[in-house]
């Protein structure tokens, strides 16, 4: 009976260990977790909510106007940022009254939380290999407008966002 236990225990140990292993390489070279820690980006995101990004998404392409990424803050890389892609390579981009432009055409945003402040930003061009980012809380957004860095390079995206959940909360 010994021997029936100890590999009925061995087994159990051997898959909660694979299941970990697994969990790690998943975690590390597929997708990973993090948690909204501000209002920058709402109304799409909100502040706790907690967002699944997918590590492959530009392995075989790039980024795409309207994307929402992870990457390092540009002026600080120990702090992941979530923003949209505004401009991509080549772009230029200014601010005009409120009114984003890109390549001097208007930019229609369905998504943002309300008009943008009257204010006037560049124009700026995106070197190549680069993105600029924006919060769609512009209002409030410390974004590409406002980093020393302006531009985040393709190399330092570490994801795509692909599924937002919210904050979990325990009930009374």
């Amino acid at each position: 009976m010994n021997k029936k236990v100890i590999k009925e225990v061995i087994s159990w140990v051997m898959v909660i260990g694979i299941a970990l292993a697994l969990a790690l390489i998943i975690n590390r070279f597929i997708i990973f977790k993090v948690e909204v820690p501000s209002g920058s980006m709402e109304k799409t995101i909100m502040t706790g909510d907690k967002v699944v990004t997918l590590r492959l998404s530009y392995i075989f392409s790039n980024p795409k106007r309207g994307d929402i990424v992870v990457f390092p803050y540009p002026d600080n890389e120990e702090v992941d940022y979530i923003k949209r892609i505004i401009g991509l390579p080549g772009d230029t981009i200014e601010i005009k009254e409120g009114v984003l432009y890109i390549n001097d055409d208007p930019y229609i945003e369905d998504y943002l939380m309300e008009p943008m402040d009257n204010e006037n930003f560049g124009p700026i061009d995106v070197p190549e290999g680069c993105y600029f980012m924006m919060g769609d809380n512009r209002n409030t957004s410390m974004d590409s407008r406002a980093w020393s860095n302006k531009f985040v390079k393709k190399d330092k995206i570490k994801g795509k966002a692909i599924l937002k959940y919210p904050k979990l909360t325990w009930l009374n």
